[in-house]
């Protein structure tokens, strides 16, 4: 290769930075005037690096099959701030390729035909709804990537404010205050928080980005009174899994200032499970108690519910490959439960799950359908779940894989359902993805009408992204999202 070409290659990427760099504070402006949520097929533009907008742009070729770069978008970008627009979810990179494929033109005129519903829409008095105050009783794994992601989305019309943590206390309070200040600064799995962080003791407070969140020392749910604080009509979630059914997590609705509680957990008895995203329309105004289910329960439910609506399923097992947590050993110990005793970050252990009979209160359909099971693995973070499964209509692993890269590109389950198509990917890859689960297409088999899926999850950062949709769901916090589904 001669040494022009080469350089035209550097200076188009070179090219490309300051285009993305120009696109950063529109994205902003857009985000914090107008509550438009950028996104790129489905992965958020906004608070995102060059480099990390880059590479949203290069994923387009492996899931459309046609390049989008920064100088397709940046013209769409730029016509959006000019078009006073009203609250929504706009994905620039399904809006790229379609102007694209349309030949380019008029950036403005092509905005107002697929925006038309939001333009001119916006209201700088006006509001998405009140602000709904949440609570994190808890303050582990879940709760503090919970703590991250309403961090995150503070502000652009989303409403949700973290207010406070409930956390068991004893001895020193600032040293105390200084070590969970710290366990939200730094991550081993996840990374340092993106933002600063400060701690008040005399307040009793962790303020970060700007947001100042109460801490509060309980032993039980009843011994708060949040009124005290000046939260109000709040959502507690529960991050402790201590209490799993309406009479324990009905204690939260005992305390003054509480109006709902979430689980983080399966709900036992009356409560209702929620996967977002497949049975949150069940959820009544009158529910003041609901579960998120489990990790594995919102990885593979919409898999099996756009897998059961196109070929049905007949039966089939689930296996769990998991991630270990905090419930097991580090070394040989005594354990409640079989074979956790023995020493996570040694062994494979295997285990229950009740994630396939879970999966009959979201998808009533398949009651009785599925049967399985778990092993614990040797890595701290990111899941698989093996979906072994006859089907009632046949088909060819080619066709099961068009089908969900369609579903996760273009349909309503766009947010939990992802799809890769790479020989090299492997569990750490999937650090940090917002979906419920990723489809691995490489690892598909399909003969007829048996079919065997691999679908990866971050079982602590993607459940906690359904966490906090179930939470805007319940606050009254909805998005438009366009452009409309042409599928």
């Amino acid at each position: 290769m001669s040494e022009q070409p080469l350089d035209t290659v550097f200076q188009a990427w070179h090219d490309n930075q300051a285009t993305a760099e120009q696109m950063i504070p529109l994205i902003g402006s857009l985000y914090r005037r107008n509550n438009v949520v950028t996104t790129l097929y489905g992965r958020s533009l906004f608070n995102r690096s060059v480099i990390r907008i880059l590479k949203d742009h290069r994923y387009v070729r492996k899931i459309e099959g046609t390049e989008l770069s920064v100088l397709d978008t940046f013209p769409l970008v730029q016509a959006m701030t000019q078009l006073n627009l009203g609250p929504a979810h706009v994905d620039v990179g399904k809006l790229g390729v379609a102007f694209k494929k349309r030949g380019g033109g008029d950036a403005l005129a092509f905005l107002r035909e697929e925006l038309a519903e939001i333009v001119d829409a916006h209201d700088p008095n006006g509001s998405n709804g009140e602000p709904k105050d949440v609570v994190l009783y808890g303050f582990g794994r879940i709760g503090r990537i919970l703590a991250r992601v309403l961090v995150e989305k503070a502000g652009g019309g989303n409403l949700l404010r973290l207010r406070a943590i409930v956390v068991r206390g004893r001895g020193d309070i600032a040293k105390d205050l200084e070590k969970r200040a710290s366990l939200l600064r730094r991550d081993s799995v996840h990374g340092p928080f993106d933002g600063t962080i400060q701690v008040d003791p005399e307040a009793r407070t962790i303020t970060a980005n700007g947001n100042v969140i109460q801490v509060i020392y309980a032993d039980s749910p009843t011994d708060v009174d949040y009124t005290a604080y000046g939260i109000d009509n709040a959502v507690v979630v529960d991050n402790t899994g201590i209490w799993r059914d309406e009479a324990g997590l009905g204690q939260h609705l005992q305390c003054k200032g509480v109006a709902k509680a979430l689980l983080t957990a399966p709900g036992k008895g009356d409560v209702k499970n929620i996967v977002f995203g497949i049975n949150d329309g069940d959820i009544s105004q009158d529910d003041r108690i609901l579960s998120a289910a489990s990790c594995t329960t919102n990885a593979i439910v919409p898999v099996l519910k756009v897998l059961s609506d196109e070929y049905g399923i007949a039966n089939g097992h689930v296996e769990t490959v998991h991630a270990y947590t905090n419930d097991q050993n580090l070394i040989d110990n005594y354990h409640k439960g079989d074979r956790r005793g023995r020493s996570a970050p040694l062994n494979m252990v295997l285990t229950e799950t009740g994630a396939a009979k879970a999966v009959a209160k979201a998808l009533p359909e398949l009651s009785g359908k599925l049967t399985g099971n778990a092993i614990r693995v040797p890595t701290p973070n990111v899941s698989m779940a093996i979906l072994n499964l006859t089907l009632e209509k046949e088909t060819d692993a080619e066709a099961l894989n068009d089908y969900l890269r369609r579903m996760s590109i273009d349909s309503a389950y766009q947010k939990q359902i992802d799809y890769v198509d790479s020989p090299e990917v492997v569990s750490s890859d999937f650090v940090g993805n917002r979906h419920a689960g990723i489809v691995d297409a490489k690892a598909t088999i399909a003969n007829g009408k048996h079919a065997v899926l691999y679908v990866w999850y971050d079982n602590e950062f993607g459940y906690s992204c359904q966490v906090v949709r179930i939470l805007q769901h319940v606050s009254n916090v909805k998005f438009l999202k366009l452009p409309r589904s042409r599928s």
